[in-house]
C-alpha cells in the first residue's frame, strides 16, 4: 500500500509537470535574453567600445528573425493545461508567425536608424536604449502568442513600459519628458479600464484563456449579461489605445515629435502592431459570441480615427516645426482607422476578412518605416524637421528623394504604389462583403481627402529650391545651396541601409501584391 500510494502521489505530480516547446518561445525568449546580455554588458563595457552594444542587438533581432524560419509550418503550442492540452496560453500559429515577423522586423529596422543617434556627444545613453528596445520588442513578440488574457495583458505592458522610457530618453529635452509624460499617464489610464473589463469577463466566466472564453460567454446566466458586455468594451479599450484609435489617440503627435525618431517610427509600425494583434485576439478568438456589441463599436472607431486623422494631417503647416513629424504621425492615426475596417468587417462576415488588416498591417509597416528612415536623415541637417525642409530633396539627394515619393504614394494608395493600393481595394473589399455599405463610403471618402497632403508633400520634394523663385533676390542668394549633401553631412550607412531595405520591399510587393494577401490568409484561425 506504501508503495502503491507513493507511485500514485507520483504519477499525480508528473501530471502537474508541464513540457515547454523552447523552439516555440524561441524569439521572444532570444530577444529578451540579448536584452539581458546587453544590460549586465553596458556596466563593463568602456564608453569608446559601446557601439559593439549596438552590433550584438542588431545581431541578436536578426537570429530572433531566422528562428521564425523552423516554425513556419504553424502547429506549436505550450504552457497548456494538463487537463486540456488544447488549451494553452501560447499558440505559434501563422498569425503570431506574422505578427512577429512584422514587430521583429520593424525592430531590427528600428536598431538600423538608432546606431548613428547614440553615443558621439548625443542625447541618447547607449546601454539603457538597447536594453529598453529588446525589452519592448520581447513583449511585443510575445502578444500575437498569448493565448490567455493574463498573457496578454503582461505581454502588452511588457511592450508598453520601455517604450515610456524610450519617449523621455533624451536628457534635458522638454518635449521628450512632456512627450513620456503624457504618453505614461494616458497609457495607464487605458491598462486600468482593460484591466477593469478583464475582471468583469473573468467574474462571468471564470476562465481567462480565450477559447474556454469563447465558450462561456455564450451560456452566461442572464444576470450577468451586462456585466460580461461591459466586460467585452472595456477589455477592447486598452488595445484600441495602443492602436491609435479615436478618441484613444490625443498622445500621438506630441509622443511622436518629442521622442527621438527612431523611436516615433518604432511606436508608429510594432505599437500598432501589438494592439491590433491584441484587438484581434480578444475579438475574434474570445469574444465572438457578442460581436453584436464590439462589431458596431469598432466600426465606429474605424470611422472616426480615420477622419480624424485626415483632417489633423491636413492642418499641419508646412512652415511649422516639426510639421513633418506631425504629418506623419496623423497619417498614423488615419491608417489606424483603414486596420480596423476588416475587424469591424469580421463580426458580421466571419474571420475570413481578418487576412485583409494583416495584409494592410505589412504594407503599412514596411512603406512607413521607410518615410520615418528618410526623416531621420532629413532631420540630420535640418532638425525642425519642417514639410518645408523637404522642398527640392531632389536635387540634393535624388535616390532619397525617389524613395520617399514612393512610399508616400504607397501610403496614398497610388501607382507605382501598387501595393498600397492593393491593400486599400482589399481593406475596401471587405467592409462592402460585411455589408458595412456606410463605412466604405467614409473610407472612401477619407482616402480621396488623404490624397490631397500626400500628393503635396511628394510634389515638394521635386520642386526648385526656393531660392531659385527669386533670382534677382539679393536676400535670397545666400540661401541658395550645392548640388548634392555636403561631405560634411553623408548619409549614415546603417539609415541609407533602412531606406534601402524599405525601399526595395515595397517595389518587390509592388510587383507581386497578390502575395501578401495569400500570406496574410495562412494567418486565419
Amino acid at each position: 500500500m506504501t508503495v502503491a500510494a507513493a507511485q500514485g502521489a507520483a504519477d499525480s505530480a508528473a501530471s502537474l509537470v508541464q513540457s515547454v516547446d523552447w523552439l516555440a518561445i524561441a524569439p521572444p525568449a532570444l530577444t529578451a535574453a540579448v536584452a539581458l546580455t546587453v544590460l549586465v554588458a553596458d556596466l563593463f563595457v568602456p564608453e569608446r567600445r559601446k557601439p559593439l552594444l549596438g552590433a550584438l542587438s542588431v545581431a541578436g533581432l536578426a537570429a530572433a528573425l531566422l528562428l521564425l524560419l523552423p516554425l513556419r509550418a504553424g502547429d506549436r503550442s505550450t504552457f497548456c493545461l494538463t487537463a486540456d492540452a488544447d488549451v494553452c496560453s501560447y499558440t505559434a500559429d501563422h498569425f503570431t508567425l506574422v505578427i512577429q515577423l512584422l514587430v521583429l522586423g520593424g525592430a531590427l529596422l528600428t536598431a538600423l536608424l538608432s546606431i548613428t543617434e547614440l553615443g558621439g556627444g548625443r542625447k541618447l545613453p547607449p546601454g539603457e536604449f538597447w536594453f529598453l528596445l529588446l525589452s519592448s520588442a520581447a513583449g511585443a513578440a510575445l502578444l500575437p502568442a498569448a493565448r490567455d488574457l493574463a498573457t496578454l495583458v503582461i505581454a502588452l505592458e511588457v511592450a508598453t513600459l520601455p517604450a515610456f522610457a524610450l519617449v523621455g530618453l533624451k536628457r534635458g529635452d522638454r518635449l521628450s519628458s512632456e512627450a513620456a509624460l503624457k504618453f505614461f499617464l494616458s497609457s495607464v489610464t487605458a491598462t486600468a479600464v482593460m484591466l477593469l473589463g478583464v475582471s468583469f469577463v473573468y467574474a462571468t466566466t471564470g476562465t481567462l484563456h480565450l477559447t474556454e472564453i469563447a465558450g462561456r460567454l455564450d451560456d452566461v446566466p442572464g444576470k450577468f449579461v451586462t456585466l460580461a458586455s461591459a466586460g467585452v468594451a472595456l477589455t477592447l479599450v486598452g488595445f484600441a489605445f495602443k492602436a491609435a484609435a479615436a478618441p484613444f489617440h490625443f498622445w500621438v503627435p506630441d509622443t511622436y515629435v518629442g521622442a527621438p525618431l527612431p523611436i516615433a517610427a518604432y511606436l508608429s509600425v510594432v505599437g500598432k502592431a501589438v494592439g491590433f494583434s491584441g484587438l484581434i485576439l480578444v475579438t475574434v478568438i474570445a469574444f465572438p459570441s457578442h460581436s453584436d456589441v464590439w462589431g458596431p463599436a469598432v466600426a465606429v472607431l474605424a470611422a472616426l480615427t480615420m477622419t480624424v486623422g485626415n483632417v489633423a494631417a491636413l492642418r499641419q503647416s508646412a512652415t511649422r516645426a516639426w510639421s513633418a513629424v506631425r504629418l506623419l504621425a496623423w497619417s498614423s492615426v488615419a491608417q489606424a482607422g483603414y486596420l480596423l475596417v476588416p475587424i469591424a468587417a469580421a463580426a458580421y462576415a466571419g474571420t475570413d476578412q481578418i487576412g485583409s488588416t494583416v495584409a494592410y498591417a505589412l504594407m503599412y509597416a514596411v512603406v512607413n518605416l521607410g518615410a520615418f528612415a528618410v526623416a531621420a536623415l532629413v532631420a540630420r541637417t535640418k532638425p525642425l524637421n519642417r514639410l518645408a525642409d523637404y522642398r527640392a530633396l531632389a536635387s540634393e539627394r535624388p535616390l532619397v528623394a525617389l524613395a520617399m515619393g514612393f512610399f508616400l504614394l504607397c501610403l496614398a494608395g497610388l501607382p507605382p504604389g501598387i501595393v498600397g493600393l492593393f491593400a486599400k481595394v482589399t481593406v475596401f473589399s471587405s467592409a462592402v462583403d460585411a455589408g458595412l455599405g456606410w463605412l466604405a463610403v467614409v473610407m472612401a471618402a477619407n482616402v480621396v481627402v488623404a490624397l490631397y497632403y500626400y500628393l503635396q508633400w511628394t510634389a515638394a520634394l521635386f520642386r526648385a529650391p526656393e531660392a531659385a523663385d527669386a533670382p534677382d533676390s539679393p536676400a535670397a542668394e545666400p540661401a541658395i545651396e550645392p548640388v548634392g549633401p555636403p561631405a560634411a553631412h553623408r548619409a549614415p550607412a546603417p539609415v541609407l541601409a533602412a531606406i534601402g531595405l524599405t525601399a526595395a520591399a515595397g517595389v518587390a510587393l509592388s510587383g507581386a501584391p497578390q502575395l501578401v494577401l495569400r500570406f496574410a490568409a495562412e494567418t486565419l484561425f
